[in-house]
């Protein structure tokens, strides 16, 4: 069984059902769900981490970075398509209160300005879920609700408008957590998460980070900081970088990230997500010595030069 943010209607019950699986369970906070996949009470969890307009889900991040002992498994991306639903028989020029979830409404503003009666009340709160489930009671103060096709589907609405998003190419990406295990093989187009620690702030600090990976070549698709809540002004780094651990340059990054910080933690390495059917767009190529062959050629002149194995390097080293 596998765990999701709830209720059943959100994006992210629509994002899980894409995964084909059977038996699932709704959790009322992103910190119950992945909560629940750490203590083995549902296989893995779907959470929100990231969207297009809106940026990081904090409490993901958050929880991801506090939680230990888990493991990103895989990613799904699915557009954010907003609709305007109502009850049968309701037309849009009807339409004069809707009620939705804040982001869905920050995310469709410019469409209601324009497309709906003027004066029409438009409230927030809940979930795009629970909107769906009030205006389908024939008995609601509410004409319409703002809310994925999911929603509309589960409590019987009807489109008075769909795709209704402001911005037309919105995704939304979500992760499925569950306990550290093996690591997914590698494809070749990958991405591998961490959160890095900075030992104490200073001059330079971020740039030591960073650097891990620009000297080999590894472009960044996402990095944010987030409070460590130890005190002010004390942060870590979430971060996806292009790449998998099995590839040389990504594994030096890591040994060199776990150099310059106090904490790594290892969120796994998985495959890009496919959206609406369409890869990921290609990666640039990793530049000159920054490739798997180049690093096992190095490896194998240093050992001619000292005479001495791998092995007998890291204990030298010691």
């Amino acid at each position: 069984m596998l765990g999701y943010f709830g209720p059943a209607g959100t994006f992210t019950h629509q994002a899980l059902r894409t995964l084909g699986t059977g038996d699932s369970r709704p959790f009322s906070s992103v910190v119950s769900a992945i909560s629940a996949a750490s203590a083995g009470e549902v296989e893995a969890s779907l959470v929100p981490i990231e969207n297009s307009v809106e940026g990081g889900v904090s409490a993901t991040l958050d929880t991801l970075a506090s939680v230990g002992g888990l493991q990103i498994l895989r990613e799904v991306v699915i557009p954010v398509q907003f609709g305007l639903y109502v009850r049968p028989g309701i037309t849009l020029a009807e339409v004069t209160s809707v009620l939705t979830h804040p982001h869905a409404a920050a995310q469709c503003r410019g469409w209601l300005d324009a497309h709906l009666p003027k004066g029409t009340d438009i409230t927030e709160g809940g979930s795009t879920a629970g909107a769906a489930k009030e205006v389908s009671d024939p008995f609601s103060r509410y004409d319409a609700a703002v809310c994925a096709p999911v929603a509309a589907e589960m409590y019987n609405l009807v489109p008075a408008a769909e795709r209704i998003a402001d911005n037309a190419n919105a995704v939304t990406r979500f992760v499925l957590v569950g306990r550290r295990g093996p690591v997914a093989a590698r494809t070749g187009d990958d991405r591998t998460t961490v959160v890095a620690f900075m030992h104490e702030d200073h001059p330079g600090a971020l740039l030591d980070i960073l650097q891990q990976f620009a000297f080999r070549g590894i472009n960044l698709s996402r990095i944010e900081s987030r409070p460590t809540k130890d005190q002010l002004g004390s942060y870590c780094f979430s971060i996806d970088a292009v790449g998998h651990i099995d590839d040389e340059r990504m594994a030096a990054a890591l040994k060199g990230l776990h150099r310059v910080c106090s904490e790594v933690t290892f969120l796994g390495s998985y495959p890009h997500a496919v959206v609406d059917g369409t890869p990921a767009p290609a990666q640039p190529p990793a530049p000159a010595g920054s490739t798997d062959r180049a690093y096992r050629e190095a490896e194998t002149w240093f050992a001619e030069v000292t005479g001495r194995s791998v092995e007998q390097q890291t204990r030298a080293g010691d």
